[in-house]
């Protein structure tokens, strides 16, 4: 169960920290003092978006912490498959936002916000204002059907979801395929002209290469052939580097008989010479077996604009080149054995959907088998909410087309009033009734997850009286099996509270801000008597307010035990 919520710099929220307790959690206050705002905080666990203006004017970051001690051995698995363990059955989730961003730890580790979300969803779940009116989509309706069923209902799925994907790629496949005969000759003689094109160039592996090598050559042929003949000038023994050499080689001689250091510098020299001598001699070659003829430069000059060509139409190398010759040959051959495959891929697409027909019948019946004992929860939690002769039913009907989610479509229908038919929920129900089916939902949906603790913001919308009081009961029940924070402006579900907080909004300064505490004995009756008479509290709203309270207590310690 949630332990202890720590917020900070969230909004009107300057710093407060809450210890809830096990059962009934009620949280009370005037309209906008910020009972929403810590709602949204949890929100922001459960990965809620973060708006530009949530963290509070001034303050350089906004934070959130809520620990929990995890009680249940579902909850435990499912974290530790997650990879999170538990520290002395504990697990802390934190996010702080700077600027925009956020910093998200499970239990001081760094993780993502959708981390984040699957660790928090395995520890509560939130049903706020609004929530209700997705009961009215169809696909809301499927997902709660779902939901309960999902240990035999997830693995059905699962299947469907698989076939439906070859299922699709069939399809696929045969609408490649369903061409007719004048467009299929036209892209066989496309492939044909593209296919013969690449093979009449005869292209070798690195034969651009040595073509572009040999193209800047005789491109560049005069240049090259002006400076060779400079060098070997500069280096030959015609008044060259050649000649200075042999003559210093010939002076060094003379002394060397004196300083055996001389001898070195003699045969170093001797080896310079040596190289000078046999680098003009491979200049001379070099320049003797240059040609630079105009039909050459033309046929390589030619061939390279043909292997650019192809580079452009088919690969950026010759290797790109062969590999798209090789696919475009096999879309040749598929061609060539159209109705084989024409046939084949019928034949494959009809197995397939014989398979996922199939599949989808097994996932449609356990759904049916599920939604008997759903209706027969729903119709129970509706009886305890003051729905006296309530009928309620879960109608199947076929989709047109296959889905990977099966090819049911439901539709949740029900009567409040006796005599009267089942219709769809849209049809028939008010805002007030809409929230008690969620609430009946919610409970038993938590009843079949283990999950601990469930956050109900104003669950009483469009509610009153014995209504009321009925939905009061609800909650103390589903107080006694899980944790409850609950958001209320009713004071006969107020009065059902094990432990009671009051959120109130004050001036500090020059700030706003916005406080919680917990309420106990006098201070909770005075809060009910708020909530009963508005701002004058007559010593008879208080005392309807404590009788209340105590006929709450007397409820709890009958029914409850």
């Amino acid at each position: 169960m949630l332990v202890h919520l720590h917020v900070k710099n969230l909004a009107l929220i300057q710093d407060i920290e809450v210890e809830f307790g096990p059962g009934l959690n009620i949280l009370t206050g005037e309209t906008g003092a910020g009972k929403s705002i810590l709602l949204g905080s949890m929100q922001l666990i459960l990965g809620g978006r973060i708006a530009k203006d949530m963290i509070r004017a001034g303050a350089p970051y906004a934070l959130v912490e809520l620990l929990f001690q995890v009680e249940n051995q579902k909850a435990e698995a499912s974290l530790k498959n997650l990879g999170i363990e538990l520290e002395d059955g504990q697990v802390l989730l934190s996010r702080k936002i700077t600027d925009g961003r956020s910093i998200n730890k499970i239990n001081g580790e760094t993780c993502t916000v959708s981390q984040m979300k699957a660790a928090a969803s395995c520890l509560l779940d939130i049903h706020g204002q609004h929530e209700h009116q997705s009961l009215l989509y169809q696909d809301k309706q499927l997902e709660i059907l779902d939901a309960y069923g999902k240990e035999k209902i997830q693995p059905a799925k699962e299947k469907v979801r698989e076939i439906y994907g070859t299922y699709r790629s069939c399809v696929q496949r045969l609408k490649e395929l369903d061409t007719d005969e004048e467009q299929r000759n036209r892209e066989k003689a496309f492939l044909e002209f593209e296919i013969e094109e690449i093979e009449k160039a005869h292209l070798l592996s690195g034969e651009d290469e040595e073509l572009e090598t040999l193209y800047r050559k005789l491109n560049n042929g005069k240049l090259i052939l002006e400076t060779l003949q400079t060098v070997h000038s500069l280096t030959g023994y015609d008044q060259g580097a050649g000649d200075a050499a042999g003559t210093a080689v010939r002076e060094l001689s003379k002394v060397t008989e004196y300083d055996p250091q001389l001898e070195i510098m003699s045969q170093s020299l001797q080896e310079i010479d040596s190289l000078l001598n046999d680098f003009n001699r491979e200049i001379s070659s070099y320049v003797e077996d240059l040609s630079f003829d105009d039909e050459t430069f033309y046929e390589t000059e030619r061939r390279l604009d043909l292997i650019n060509g192809l580079k452009a139409k088919y690969g950026r190398t010759i290797e790109e080149i062969h590999a798209y010759e090789e696919g475009q040959q096999k879309k040749l051959e598929e061609l060539s054995r159209y109705e084989e495959n024409f046939l084949k891929a019928k034949e494959d697409l009809k197995k397939t959907e014989e398979q996922l027909e199939k599949a989808s019948h097994v996932l449609s019946e356990i759904r049916k088998e599920y939604s008997k004992t759903l209706t027969e929860k729903i119709i129970e939690g509706l009886r305890d909410m003051n729905f006296l002769d309530v009928k309620f039913r879960i109608d199947f009907q076929r989709k047109k087309e296959f889905s990977d989610n099966g090819t049911d479509e439901i539709e949740y229908e029900i009567s409040t009033n006796p005599g009267e038919d089942v219709k769809p929920l849209g049809r028939i129900v008010s805002g007030g009734e809409l929230s008690r089916i969620m609430l009946a939902i919610k409970a038993i949906l938590a009843d079949r997850d283990q999950i601990e603790t469930l956050i109900f913001d104003e669950i009483d919308t469009g509610i009153s009286g014995r209504t009321a009081q009925k939905v009061s009961e609800k909650m103390a029940v589903i107080g006694a099996c899980h944790q409850v924070l609950c958001i209320t402006h009713l004071p006969q579900i107020a009065a059902m509270a094990d432990t009671h907080f009051e959120i109130e909004k004050h001036q500090k300064g020059t700030e706003t801000i916005t406080e919680i505490h917990p309420l106990e004995g006098d201070e909770s009756v005075r809060e009910l008597a708020r909530l009963l008479g508005g701002a004058e509290i007559t010593d008879t709203v208080f005392g309807n307010a404590k009788e209340m309270k105590e006929l709450a207590l007397v409820h709890k310690n009958t029914r409850l035990k």
